[in-house]
């Protein structure tokens, strides 16, 4: 079944102005990067339809997003030239511009009736929302399109684990894993006189922006936008979705879908992929082991980050742990790395090395190898605090899905977080350990080591 309708739990209005009458409806797109399955975008068509006006949409592209470098503005980019196509075809013009991304959508809703946003919800993301919404002259309403089952009405609180949320989540999954039918424009904008950025010449506007360099991009491994991530799942469902859950926790195989990046940058809907997973016939449990971990290991992020404000921060880590990290701080450490030699993959353990090797040079780590990836920082730091730190960098920094309500949500896992107590034990206390046995008896972790070599040559 497909609907047109955008429930009202996704929709929440921002500031109380009233309709204006304005040359355009403007959707400032941020988050939900794509023409498809994009609760925002149908909503703001909708409203330019009943008030008989174009639809405008817009994109701010600023230098300085946090911790974002060459590897994923390319990919963002990639995205943008495909979602700008895309909406061409449907008749609605878009304009990608250089600068603060609030500052372009404040400028852009001067002659708006109306401003649509789509909804993010890290700190930043939540502040540029205020600051448009305080500034601008017409009303601003934001639309919740990349989740399943909005955050807020899925918990109105910080929820302890996955199993408290699960429930919560199941409830609404009949209302709300609904394919979204398009709806067409009535009056076309796409001969609008609204200046933008050529995304027809990519690697010129890297080239004319002030970016961190220090990562490089991955073109020739994975392409940005809806139309490929559409493609890569397809493949994942056509030659590997059959062996999923035999295989997931198998670092030494690639049974993964690799919409992670994907869904970070707003290329894809999880309901889309929800939705295809369903229809793959692959098998009950590959389907349920599926969804499990696009919806509610998915959206347990998003809570964690929309109800705790220093989601960034160890503070953030649960009483107990950080309590018991803290009576563990100067237990000895056998093996001890600063920052530079784990992120040069210089350590004793061929398994970590791999990993942070793959991470760097693919921008992708088997999910499994991310939480032994996780702990061993953990385990070889001087300080828990320190641990903390350097695993975030080394996350937002190699990851191309990195800087993401998940990111954050993951490492504070390794430090505790969604967890619960285990055997107690030196530098981790009652924190979850993972140790280079458990992965030889669990995995093939030397296949694991001899896949990312062939992937990208053996060290050095």
């Amino acid at each position: 079944m497909a609907t047109r309708e955008i429930r009202k739990e996704r929709v929440k209005l921002l500031n109380d102005k009233d309709v204006r009458d304005g040359g355009h409806v403007l959707y400032w797109m941020q988050a939900s990067v794509r023409a498809e399955q994009n609760h925002a975008l149908e909503y703001a068509i909708q409203k330019a339809n009943d008030l008989d006006s174009r639809l405008l949409v817009v994109f701010g592209l600023t230098d300085d997003y946090p911790e974002a470098n060459l590897r994923h503005y390319a990919f963002m980019l990639e995205g943008l030239a495909d979602v700008e196509a895309a909406l061409k075809k449907r008749g609605i013009k878009m304009a990608v511009r250089s600068g603060p991304p609030d500052e372009v959508a404040i400028e852009a809703a001067k002659e708006a009736s109306l401003l649509v946003t789509d909804r993010g919800y890290l700190r930043h993301q939540k502040e540029w929302r205020e600051n448009v919404a305080k500034k601008a002259e017409c009303p601003v309403a934001q639309i919740e399109s990349d989740v399943v089952v909005p955050v807020e009405l899925a918990s109105d609180k910080k929820e302890y684990a996955a199993r408290t949320l699960r429930p919560k989540i199941r409830k609404h999954l009949e209302d709300f894993l609904v394919e979204l039918e398009p709806t067409d424009i009535e009056k076309g904008s796409v001969n609008m006189s609204a200046d933008g950025l050529d995304l027809s010449d990519i690697e010129s506007i890297l080239d004319g922006m002030d970016l961190d360099r220090s990562v490089g991009s991955l073109g020739h491994l994975y392409k940005g936008g809806t139309s490929e991530a559409k493609r890569v799942l397809s493949e994942f469902l056509e030659k590997r979705f059959a062996s999923y859950t035999e295989n997931r926790n198998q670092p030494q195989t690639d049974d993964v879908s690799h919409m992670s990046k994907y869904l970070h940058f707003g290329h894809i809907s999880p309901i889309y992929i929800a939705l295809e997973i369903q229809k793959s016939g692959a098998g009950e449990e590959n389907i349920d082991s599926y969804l499990e971990e696009l919806i509610v290991r998915r959206e347990l992020p998003m809570n964690f980050v929309f109800y705790e404000p220093d989601y960034d921060k160890f503070s953030c880590l649960p009483d107990w742990a950080k309590k018991t990290l803290e009576e563990h701080k100067d237990d000895a450490r056998e093996h001890t790395y600063t920052a530079k030699q784990l992120e040069n993959a210089e350590t004793h353990d061929e398994y970590w090395n791999a990993a942070m090797r793959e991470m760097i040079h693919t921008g992708y780590m088997h999910n499994y190898m991310r939480m032994y990836w996780g702990k061993k920082i953990l385990e070889w730091s001087n300080t828990p605090e320190h641990a903390f730190r350097t695993t975030l960098y080394l996350n937002n920094k190699y990851f191309l899905d990195g800087r993401d309500p998940n990111s954050y949500a993951n490492v504070a896992w390794v430090f505790g977080m969604h967890d619960q107590g285990w055997k107690e034990r030196a530098v981790f206390g009652k924190v979850r350990y993972m140790a280079a046995s458990g992965l030889e008896r669990k995995s093939k972790p030397k296949k694991y080591v001899e896949k990312v070599e062939g992937r990208i040559g053996e060290p050095g």
